[in-house]
């Protein structure tokens, strides 16, 4: 058999393995595009988010810019402000300096800048295609810095798409990249959204970095930091940052490590910490840690891998060994007083002792129960809002006439003595849709929600509620959307009339919520007038359907009737209509069945979820308790990422307490 002939690889395939090797997820691309951002000096950074950064990813900064006369090389390879020399690899201070990234990017997306320098009269926009600029730079109107937008990623290597995961999975890795660059660069404003939604992510400027570990990973956190520092002269090293005391932990720990402000990966440093940790902390549990280490450029390699998520350094072994004492000796401080509660998520590890203390529940021997362990709570009993002069026997539908919401009015049907016959659905999507709710439900949460008591309302987003003998702190819009979006699924075909009192124009709302920046429009995007048009065109001509399976109803004029009754005795604010019709035109998937249902579900779910925003404190406290927690009580199957993502989190434990107690 004859050897095979070695031939010269194409420019274009060369470019796209290169480009796989550093764009491997829309995160990748996103960390690239913010340590540009952060190289330019930027204050504020923000970032917009379509299909998991998949058919959008725009992020927008105001920094130095990029100057009119680099535009044409600004993708190609190797073109870089930050190296000159090979021998500068070995003093690299920027966050870039191969100048791969965004020529990367353009060879496996559509890649767009706008950018303005402080001296330029205007911005210009510049599109690029493998590399390449495409199409001449046009002059602009812009702020001072620059824009970014990858449109299509991966839209020529279909195997790298295919294998991602679903945009939700793909947004929580960029919300965790924003995260960690967020706490570190405290002085820099920080925002990450999904396209047409409100921040998932907000910091302010000139901010600390503990105040945003307590913004973007919780407050409870927050409360827990151990702050650590330390200089070594002889190891050329400064140490900087924050931990969790040994009252605190999580089920998956959270780990950001920074050195040279690069964020990165250190196997060894981490398991170091791990084993300090795991002799305080329950076992399958986790701390928090934050370092950033600063050390002598010199020392450092940063150029050992495509991504930078790498370094190597010398003295490493001395290095890890100093940062262990630094955190030893702050969990021996800062280990004097013991807390009495412990925030958990549900099911996460108890401590060993404690492991007996639910055998009821588990069905074990019956057994005298002992006083800790009897619930004391009933439904008749006082709420928690005695005791902040509040009542909570208000009914709903009254308030004050200075609270009155001024906007048109949905009616309910009057309740029918004769019970409606409910309709079975054939289609197959459905059924799809109602068998993946059911295969992802957590059945030690649903258990929770099943025998919860409703405690009290904290505030507009949280309540406490009571399970057996532990107290739960519950997110109620995420929640409420995820109860929302099954109601739609398991009622489909089955809504009653939520009727206007007077039909609305759906081009008015289209352009009322064009004109919102919530709605991520630009010039860019076209004329509005073109765009709510449009926006009528598509939702009359889908307007049958949504009769016929939603009682939503349109007329051919243009005219919103009625909306669908999704929970009796709850009606939603039309406040939020005008961004519900942008979405349902723009974000529902029309041309495939079971697309379609299950967005035009998420999508309503939101709008209806959105309880309390604009509603009076009478009114949305008597509606969270006696209407939606009710029918989460009644309805909800939490999936299974409700016990990770925080929406319950466990504040206290009676036996725990108890214990506490008897200790003193």
């Amino acid at each position: 058999m004859d050897p095979g002939v070695i031939r010269k690889l194409d420019q274009v395939v060369v470019n796209r393995i290169a480009a796989g090797e550093i764009i491997q997820r829309p995160a990748n691309a996103l960390k690239e595009m913010m340590e540009n951002s952060l190289d330019a000096k930027a204050t504020s950074i923000q970032i917009t988010v379509k299909a998991g950064g998949l058919r959008s990813l725009q992020i927008q900064d105001n920094g130095t810019g990029i100057r009119r006369e680099d535009l044409e090389i600004v993708c190609e390879r190797f073109t870089t402000s930050k190296l000159q020399a090979f021998e500068d690899l070995s003093s690299i201070s920027t966050y870039g300096f191969r100048g791969e990234a965004l020529a990367s990017i353009s060879h496996v997306a559509h890649l767009t800048i706008v950018t303005k320098t402080k001296s330029e009269k205007c911005a210009y926009k510049a599109s690029y295609e493998d590399g390449k600029l495409k199409g001449d730079i046009k002059p602009i109107a812009g702020n001072q810095g620059t824009q970014i937008t990858v449109e299509e990623l991966f839209y020529n290597v279909p195997m790298r798409k295919q294998a991602l995961k679903t945009p939700n999975e793909e947004f929580q890795r960029i919300s965790d990249v924003v995260s960690k660059y967020a706490v570190h660069n405290p002085q820099v404003c920080f925002v990450l959204k999904k396209f047409g939604e409100s921040a998932s992510i907000r910091t302010q400027a000139k901010s600390t970095t503990a105040n945003n570990i307590s913004t973007i990973y919780g407050a409870a956190i927050g409360k827990a930091l151990i702050p650590i520092e330390v200089k070594d002269d002889i190891l050329q090293l400064s140490v900087d940052g924050y931990v969790t005391n040994v009252n605190f932990s999580l089920k998956k720990g959270i780990c950001l490590m920074f050195i040279n402000h690069r964020a990165v990966e250190c196997s060894a440093l981490k398991k170091a910490i791990d084993a300090i940790y795991s002799v305080y902390l329950p076992k399958g549990s986790a701390p928090f840690v934050y370092l950033s280490l600063e050390l002598n450029p010199h020392n450092v390699d940063v150029n050992v891998h495509p991504t930078k998520h790498e370094v190597h350094f010398l003295h490493e072994e001395e290095i890890i060994e100093k940062v262990k004492l630094l955190v030893e000796r702050a969990l021996l401080g800062g280990n004097a007083a013991r807390a009495y509660t412990q925030a958990l998520l549900p099911g996460a590890s108890q401590p060993p002792d404690s492991s007996k203390l639910n055998e009821t529940l588990q069905g074990g021997e019956e057994k005298p129960r002992l006083d800790y362990k009897y619930v004391r709570t009933s439904h008749s009993e006082q709420k928690l809002e005695k005791f902040f002069g509040m009542s909570s026997q208000t009914n709903g539908g009254s308030q004050d006439d200075s609270e009155e919401v001024k906007e048109p009015k949905l009616t309910q049907p009057s309740p029918s003595r004769k019970k409606k016959v409910k309709k079975e659905t054939r289609l197959t999507s459905i059924h799809n849709l109602r068998q993946r709710l059911e295969a992802d439900c957590d059945e030690n949460l649903r258990k929770i929600f099943r025998e919860l008591t409703f405690v009290g309302t904290i505030d507009r987003e949280q309540v406490l509620i009571q399970y057996d003998t532990k107290m739960f702190l519950a997110a109620t819009q995420t929640l409420a959307a995820e109860l929302f979006y099954q109601l739609m699924v398991f009622n489909f075909g089955n809504f009653d009339r939520l009727t206007l009192s007077e039909p609305l124009e759906l081009r008015r709302l289209a352009l009322q919520a064009l004109a919102d920046p919530e709605s991520g429009y630009t010039e860019e995007d076209g004329s509005v007038d073109e765009l709510a048009d449009r926006i009528v065109e598509i939702l009359v001509e889908k307007s049958p359907l949504l009769r016929e399976y939603y009682n939503l109803s349109i007329r051919k004029d243009g005219f919103l009737e009625s909306l669908p009754i999704v929970l009796e005795n709850y009606i939603p604010s039309v406040v939020f209509l005008p961004m519900y019709i942008l979405r349902l035109a723009t974000e529902v998937e029309w041309d495939e069945e079971e697309e379609c249902f299950h967005t035009f579900s998420r999508e309503t779910a939101t709008f209806f979820s959105r309880i309390a925003l604009t509603k009076p404190e009478k009114e949305y406290r008597w509606e969270i308790e006696h209407v939606i927690y009710p029918a989460i009580r009644t309805h909800l199957m939490p999936p299974k990422e409700f016990a990770k993502n925080g929406c319950l989190l466990q504040v206290a434990n009676l036996p725990e307490l108890y214990r506490v107690f008897e200790r003193c």
